[in-house]
């Protein structure tokens, strides 16, 4: 039986990869890593790269560790990334670059059904991030699992235009995006353009997938990176949105019947230099362990209510480090399988 199942966001987990901290940087400036994450600095080389400071790899590790422990006595099979080395050099002829993290493997692989798919990544700092789970794809592949992988993009210079306006940013001269871009409920996909996925990539998706699958293209909604911020769909029928950035305009039709829970405002939490990587959002960034229990921050006691109200049981945690990192518990998780099958939610 393959060891790959994944069809939504909400049936019962059974196996996630969770991701580490440890060797975790800020790569080296170039292009990509300004206009995509950093262009609150002004300019490229005020980058803080280099690596994370020891306390925030220290306690983010620890933290993990702990996520880990809950999950495993939920009966939820936890897998582990090795550590490895991001500060050794790689190339391809057009451009040198270090390393980044394994934190959070949502970005770097996309589970649909019995399909494990390697996405085209936006940075090249995560250019050849997939190998850390290189032994996991092997023996998801031995078990029965498709295993595919997106071209490789170039990312040359003309991919990135540091000038652009946010969600113009990432070109769109060959498929890029990262996993987390991607919502799944069932035989309907979301897929967020931004400035970390690009037209083409929704489009390579929609031929990778086929006609059994409905990839939605989801516009003008959040031009920054990633979906988990700003849709998250918790079962069938009820989705929590961001008001800040989803509004009656955008609302993507496909969820428009649903019922909608509006996230409450975050409770600001701390983040270490001048700027932090991820938003006061990433608050909403949960991890759904089934229709009635979900992973949030513990720091966030207004959607803990909120959801409370809705039937959905709160695991509370935390991590601490999360708007540094520009991660919480849906980004450094990877589902790869959940009890349930494929079913169509219209």
């Amino acid at each position: 039986m393959s060891l790959v199942n994944v069809h939504n966001e909400w049936d019962p987990l059974e196996e996630v990869i969770i991701g580490t901290v440890t060797g975790a940087r800020v790569p080296v400036p170039d292009r990509g890593l300004f206009a995509l994450e950093y262009p609150e600095y002004g300019t490229v080389d005020k980058i803080p790269s280099g690596p994370y400071a020891r306390h925030i790899v220290e306690e983010t590790e620890h933290e993990l560790s702990m996520l880990c422990e809950e999950l495993t006595k939920l009966g939820v099979k936890v897998r582990r990334p090795e550590a490895r080395d991001h500060a050794a050099k790689l190339a391809t002829p057009d451009w040198q670059t270090d390393g980044f993290y394994d934190y959070c493997p949502r970005d770097v692989f996309l589970a649909v059904g019995g399909t494990v798919i390697e996405t085209p990544m936006v940075l090249r700092s995560r250019f050849l991030e997939p190998f850390a789970y290189k032994n996991m794809l092997l023996e998801f592949f031995e078990s029965g699992a498709r295993w595919i992988s997106a071209p490789k993009p170039r990312l040359g210079d003309d991919m990135y235009d540091m000038d652009a306006e946010p969600g113009r940013r990432l070109g769109n001269l060959e498929p890029a995006f990262d996993a987390a871009n991607v919502m799944r409920c069932g035989t309907d996909l979301l897929y967020l353009v931004s400035d970390s996925g690009n037209e083409l990539g929704w489009k390579w998706l929609q031929s990778a997938l086929g006609d059994a699958y409905t990839v939605h293209p989801c516009r003008d909604i959040y031009t920054g990176t990633h979906i988990d911020t700003t849709i998250v769909p918790l079962r069938p029928g009820l989705v929590l949105l961001n008001p800040e950035r989803v509004n009656d305009k955008n609302l993507p039709d496909y969820l428009r019947d649903w019922d909608h829970l509006w996230c409450p405002d975050m409770t600001e939490t701390e983040y270490a230099g001048e700027h932090p990587y991820g938003s006061p959002w990433v608050g909403m960034n949960l991890l759904v362990i089934r229709e009635d229990l979900v992973v949030a921050d513990d720091r966030q006691p207004a959607l803990l209510r909120a959801l409370e109200k809705r039937g959905i049981d709160v695991l509370p945690m935390r991590l601490t480090h999360a708007r540094t990192l520009g991660g919480s518990f849906h980004c450094v998780s990877l589902d790869i399988r959940r009890s349930g099958t494929l079913e169509t939610y219209r």
